[in-house]
């Protein structure tokens, strides 16, 4: 009782420590969930009719793709801008797969493995022939894949073979994974279309319609009143007129994401005057250096050359433009610059060293000399050598050492403009002076010895030994801090937009605009590295008027600062937009012209009153029907509407007024007549029904406007 009562006395301070405690516990876990909420916020790359896409999971579907070009095309690696031009492809294409899956789960549409299993065993989707698993005509085999199937998991648990089969079973099953995934969302996705399709029908009325249409052809004489025949100046145009024609093409505004203006300034930091004398002194000792008969292999790896130089005597084609042209005016022994080339902004030195006509192409079929060492190697290639001259068969003498000796093209192409070592330079100077059906022993430095025999050599071409030393004309470290030192001290003076607007062109700089930019664009004004300047740009923290950092990017070669002018929300681009404003004054001014024409129009009688109007221009239009679009070559445009009205005229008829998109025409019909076709109405329903099924693609963007579709790539790439 005692406690009880201790209890009871100390009831109100007990429930206060309780309370606090359930607040802590409480904001505890309110903490917790929002740090989590927050983390998964930032790694969500996107997200499709509220599905979030979360960024290891869209780097996986990028890797899963990367992986596929690779062993496709037999590449180890990716530059950055096809890498950029995967993720943007993945991202397409996980879209339109979201976007179809959310209509095929409504309406219990499915591809089922039966279904997969039977389009695989008949072999003839056009994927599977692109897989490894084919007959030798090319064709997809059903049993190449299934015995491949079978050997998967029993190689890569085996612990006796190498890592690089097992890599090689693991590349092909991924491949084969992409390939059956693939085709099962492209079966979807046709299911789909076909039940759209099917909604589209054509009828006999349609039909004789569309047939008439294509084949009932008129010649007229056409007098045209361009609009540019009514100056500007004659025309005024008031806001409501623009607001009013906004809203009549208000659909052409729309946009299904977030757009977003700046202005900004852009340097990109060049040489300077003292930076070009600096690099003409320094190529002058180069230059001076190869007169003097110093190493040009030396001197053109010490002058840093954009051009190596090569131990072979190469063609002209694999030279730069500005040296190739110099070489048939050049006499070996002879030098000429340095000279400065504007159009790749360089410095150069060509010497000619030597001139020789040689093979383009070499084929040839070798035997490599077998041997426990060099000794033992050297003595069967002598061997072989003897035997060869006695006239034994290369083929069987080959066969011998199990090898095939297949006949091999070499090309220039294939070492020209890459660095080649002594081995590979011997081998491929012996062959090119080498006669067809000669035999040549080639011994390789620690890499054994062949015996190769030249079959047959083409395309006898002059190939140079060349000297080329080019320098791009590059700023120097103090050229680029001075630009730099002095633009940040122009920004700090100026730190208002405003201000940066107002004194920029005192200044030496000048500011730019640019209008609806997206966040899914790659490159900021298309400068390279100015992804933190993108992100900025569609930071939720940066509010119109805002200045932004200083930016050092390009290739480290531009220096960038944005002003955010103007945010546009996913919907509808207001009419105060300038190039919208541009564009509905021009609509606008096009109708007023029209106007003014129509009345001067309106008052002949006849289509000879009319041509004489001043500023009229004439023309024979022949071959007018109602399914292609007249083009006026003396306006310089298709016009729809011209089509349409001779499509309804009679022979001899003379009508005026007609509005189109660059003047009011006016026209009389000399003949018509009715091509020489057969008319074939199912064939034309058929024909009809797949025009029709054009109007299919705009069912894709009905579905992405639904989708309320984010993509926040542009914060992680």
């Amino acid at each position: 009782m005692a406690t009880l009562q201790k209890i009871r006395s100390k009831g109100k301070f007990l429930i206060g420590i309780v309370g606090l405690a359930l607040f802590a516990f409480i904001a505890e876990e309110f903490v917790r969930s929002l740090t989590y909420t927050q983390s998964e916020s930032r790694q969500r790359v996107g997200e499709i009719y509220g599905e979030k896409i979360n960024i290891q999971e869209f780097n996986a579907m990028v890797e899963e793709y990367t992986d596929v070009i690779k062993f496709t095309q037999g590449l180890t690696s990716l530059t950055d801008d096809q890498l950029s031009m995967m993720r943007d492809q993945v991202w397409q294409s996980l879209v339109n797969e979201k976007l179809i899956q959310h209509e095929c789960q409504k309406l219990g549409i499915t591809v089922t493995d039966a279904e997969m299993q039977d389009i695989i065993s008949k072999g003839r989707n056009p994927m599977l022939a692109q897989t490894p698993f084919r007959t030798a005509q090319g064709t997809f085999d059903v049993n190449a894949l299934k015995q491949f199937l079978s050997q998967y998991n029993e190689v890569i648990t085996n612990p006796e073979l190498s890592s690089e089969i097992k890599e090689q079973y693991t590349q092909m099953n991924n491949y084969w994974k992409f390939i059956e995934k693939t085709i099962r969302q492209q079966t979807l996705n046709q299911k789909y279309q076909n039940l759209l399709g099917s909604l589209l029908v054509s009828n006999p009325i349609a039909a004789q319609n569309s047939f008439n249409g294509r084949t009932n052809e008129s010649d007229i004489f056409m007098v045209a009143l361009p609009f540019s025949s009514v100056a500007d100046d004659n025309v005024t145009v008031e806001d409501s007129e623009i607001k009013a024609k906004y809203n009549e093409m208000k659909e052409l505004f729309r946009t299904d994401q977030e757009t977003r203006d700046i202005k900004y300034i852009d340097i990109k930091v060049a040489a300077s005057e003292d930076d070009k004398a600096n690099l003409m002194t320094e190529m002058e000792g180069y230059a001076q250096a190869l007169v003097e008969g110093a190493d040009p292999a030396k001197t053109v790896r010490e002058a840093a050359s954009q051009v190596p130089y090569s131990a072979l005597p190469v063609s002209a084609k694999s030279l730069p433009h500005d040296i190739a042209e110099l070489l048939d005016s050049m006499s070996v022994g002879s030098q000429v610059g340095p000279f400065v080339h504007e159009h790749d902004n360089t410095i150069n030195i060509a010497r000619l060293l030597g001139k020789v006509s040689l093979p383009d192409s070499v084929e040839v079929r070798q035997i490599v000399a077998p041997g426990v060492d060099m000794a033992a190697a050297e003595q069967t290639a002598d061997s072989i050598m003897t035997a060869l001259a006695a006239g034994a068969d290369f083929d069987t003498i080959a066969k011998r050492y199990d090898q095939p000796a297949t006949k091999t093209w070499i090309t220039s192409n294939q070492y020209e403009g890459q660095a080649i070592d002594e081995n590979n330079r011997k081998f491929i100077n012996t062959i090119n002076n080498a006669a067809v059906g000669s035999n040549n022993k080639i011994v390789l430095d620690g890499q054994g010895i062949i015996i190769a025999q030249v079959t047959d050599r083409r395309n006898i071409i002059d190939k140079y030994n060349v000297a080329v030393i080019k320098r791009a004309i590059d700023f120097s470290k103090e050229t680029y801090s001075k630009a730099y030192n002095d633009f940040s001290s122009f920004l700090a003076g100026n730190a208002k937009a405003e201000d940066i607007e107002a004194n920029a062109t005192q200044a030496g700089y000048n500011v730019l605009s640019r209008s609806n930019m997206s966040n899914t664009e790659h490159n900021v004004v298309n400068v390279r590295s100015t992804r933190d300047a993108l992100r900025w740009i569609f930071n939720s923290d940066t509010k119109v008027g805002d200045v932004s950092p200083l930016y050092e990017c390009g290739e480290n070669d531009h220096l960038l600062v944005i002003i955010l002018t103007g945010i546009h929300k996913k919907g509808y681009l207001p009419w105060e937009d300038d190039q919208i404003r541009t564009f509905l004054t021009g609509e606008v001014q096009k109708d007023k012209k029209a106007a003014i024409l129509e009345e001067k129009m309106g008052a002949a009688k006849n289509i000879d009153d009319i041509a004489k109007i001043e500023g009229a221009v004439t023309d024979t239009i022949k071959h007018i029907t109602f399914m292609s679009n007249a083009f006026i070559s003396k306006v310089g445009t298709s016009e729809p509407a011209l089509s349409g009205s001779v499509s309804k005229a009679a022979k001899g008829d003379f009508m005026s007024g007609i509005k189109g998109k660059s003047a009011i025409y006016a026209y009389q019909v000399l003949d018509q007549k009715k091509n020489n076709i057969k008319y074939d109405q199912k064939q034309e329903e058929r024909t009809l029904q797949q025009s029709l099924s054009r109007v299919l693609s705009g069912a894709t963007n009905e579905l992405y406007q639904q989708a309320n579709i984010k993509d926040n790539r542009y914060i992680f790439f």
